[in-house]
C-alpha cells in the first residue's frame, strides 16, 4: 500500500470522497482501504470485488452514529443474498443518511429488489438519487420498486432503470405509482429497455401531461419506438413542457414523419428544451430541415444537438442547420454530426456559418465523415482566432488501411 493509502486508514478526519480507483495502489491495497468508508461522505467502490467482510463494513458505515456517507456507488459488483441483506440492514438504520446510491450492473434479481426496496420504503426521506441500471429486474422487480415511489415520504428526483429488461407492463405500474404521489423526481432513463415499445410510452404520456410533473430529463435511448411514440411524446409534453430541458430518443426509428411531430414541441414557446439527442434514429435530409424551420421559430434555449449515426443527412441536411447556426438567436454549444455521410462541402457551409455567427459553439464532431486534411484545416484555425469560442473539434478519418488516423495539421488541437 501507499503512503497515501496508509494515511487514509491513520487518519480521524471525514474525508469528502473516497475513489478507491483514482488512488495509486494495487487491487489488494484498494481491498484494504475499505474500512476507510467509516470516515467518508462520498464513497465509490465500483467494481471492488468486495468480499462479505467489505460488505459488512459498508453496512457499518451506514448504521454508525454518526453516520457520514451521503453517496454510496457500489456499481460493478455481484451481490448475492447475503451483501444485499447487509446493505440492507445498513439502508434501513434509523442512522443512514444516504442520498444517493448506485448500484449498476450489480447482478441484482427480484428478490434482491423486493429486499432493497422494503430497506428503502423504512427510511425513505434522505434518498434523492438510485441507480438500478444494467440488472435484470423485469417487471416483478419493478413491481417492488413502486412501493417505494408510492410512499408519501420519498423524495427521489432522480431513477435510473436503464438495461433493465422492462416491457410496457412495467412502464405501466412505474407510472401508476409516480402518479399517486405529487412525486419531486426530475430525471427518469429507462433506456435500453428494448420492450418498451410505443405502448410503453403510451403509459408514460399519462405521467408527462400532468400539472404537477417536474421532469426536466428524460431518456429513452433504445427502447423500439417509432413516429407513434414520437406523436404521443410531443402531444404530452405540448401540454406540460416548461420543465423538460433534456430528451433523448437516440437509437430509435423514429425516421423523418417521427421527427416532424416533434417539431411541434420545438415549436412551442414554453418548451425550454436546452438538449436534444436524435443519434442513430434514421433521419434524412428532410428531418434537418423541418428541425431547423422549428428551432429558427424558437431558438434561445437549444444549447446541445446529437445527431450522430444519421447516415443520411448528408451534405444537404447540414446545409439546413448551417441556417439555424447563423441565426443571432441560435445559442447552440455543442453540435455532433458524427457518422452523417458528410464530405468537404459540409466543412465549408459549417465555416461560413460560424463565421458569420461565432459567439457560442464550443464543441463540434465530425468524426468518421468522408473528410481530408485539408477539408477541416479551416475549422482547427478559427480555433486559434479570438473571434471564435470552438474549443473541442472532433474529427478522425475513417480510412481502410488505418480507422483511427487523425489530422495530422490539426492534431495539436484535436480531441479524441
Amino acid at each position: 500500500m501507499n503512503a497515501s493509502g496508509s494515511d487514509l486508514l491513520m487518519s480521524e478526519e471525514v474525508l469528502d470522497d473516497l475513489d478507491l480507483y483514482r488512488l495509486e495502489s494495487t487491487a489488494e491495497g484498494r481491498q484494504r482501504l475499505i474500512p476507510a468508508v467509516r470516515r467518508c461522505k462520498k464513497a465509490r467502490l465500483g467494481g471492488c470485488v468486495l468480499s462479505e467482510t467489505d460488505w459488512k463494513e459498508v453496512a457499518s458505515a451506514l448504521t454508525s452514529n454518526p453516520s457520514y456517507l451521503t453517496e454510496l456507488d457500489l456499481s460493478d459488483n455481484k451481490m448475492q443474498d447475503q451483501s444485499v441483506k447487509l446493505l440492507s440492514s445498513g439502508l434501513q438504520s434509523p442512522n443512514c443518511k444516504l442520498q444517493v446510491l448506485r448500484l449498476k450492473n450489480c447482478s441484482l434479481s427480484e428478490l434482491s429488489c423486493a429486499a432493497l426496496t422494503s430497506a428503502l420504503k423504512s427510511n425513505p426521506s434522505h434518498l434523492t438519487e438510485l441507480d438500478l441500471g444494467a440488472n435484470k429486474l423485469q417487471d416483478p422487480g419493478v413491481q417492488h420498486l413502486c412501493g417505494l415511489l408510492q410512499s408519501p415520504d420519498c423524495r427521489l428526483q432522480t431513477l435510473r432503470l436503464d438495461d433493465c429488461s422492462l416491457s410496457e407492463t412495467s412502464l405501466s405500474a412505474l407510472v401508476l405509482a409516480l402518479m399517486s404521489n405529487s412525486t419531486p423526481l426530475t430525471e427518469l432513463d429507462l433506456s435500453y429497455n428494448w420492450d418498451l415499445q410505443d405502448p410503453g410510452v403510451q403509459h408514460l404520456c399519462g405521467f408527462l401531461q400532468r400539472p404537477d410533473c417536474r421532469l426536466q430529463t428524460l431518456r429513452l435511448k433504445n427502447c423500439s419506438l417509432s413516429e407513434l411514440s414520437c406523436a404521443a411524446l410531443t402531444s404530452a409534453l405540448k401540454s406540460n413542457p416548461s420543465h423538460l430541458t433534456e430528451l433523448d430518443l437516440s437509437g430509435n426509428e423514429l425516421q423523418d414523419p417521427g421527427v416532424q411531430h416533434l417539431c411541434g414541441l420545438l415549436q412551442s414557446p414554453d418548451c425550454r428544451l436546452q438538449t436534444l439527442r436524435l443519434n442513430a434514429c434514421s433521419l434524412s435530409e428532410l428531418s434537418c430541415a423541418a428541425l431547423v424551420w422549428a428551432l429558427k421559430s424558437n431558438p434561445s434555449h437549444l444549447t446541445e444537438l446529437d445527431l450522430r449515426g444519421n447516415n443520411d443527412l448528408r451534405d444537404s441536411g447540414v446545409q439546413h442547420l448551417c441556417g439555424f447556426l447563423q441565426s443571432p438567436d441560435c445559442r447552440l454549444q455543442t453540435l455532433r454530426l458524427w457518422s452523417c455521410g458528410l464530405s468537404e462541402l459540409s466543412c465549408a457551409a459549417l465555416v461560413w456559418a460560424l463565421k458569420s455567427n461565432p459567439s457560442h459553439l464550443t464543441e463540434l464532431d465530425l468524426r468518421f465523415n468522408n473528410l481530408e486534411d485539408a477539408d477541416i484545416y479551416e475549422l482547427t484555425g478559427l480555433m486559434e482566432s479570438p473571434d471564435f469560442h470552438l474549443q473541442t473539434l472532433r474529427s478522425v478519418r475513417l480510412l481502410p488501411a488505418n480507422p483511427t488516423r487523425v489530422s495530422c495539421r490539426a492534431a495539436a488541437s484535436l480531441a479524441l
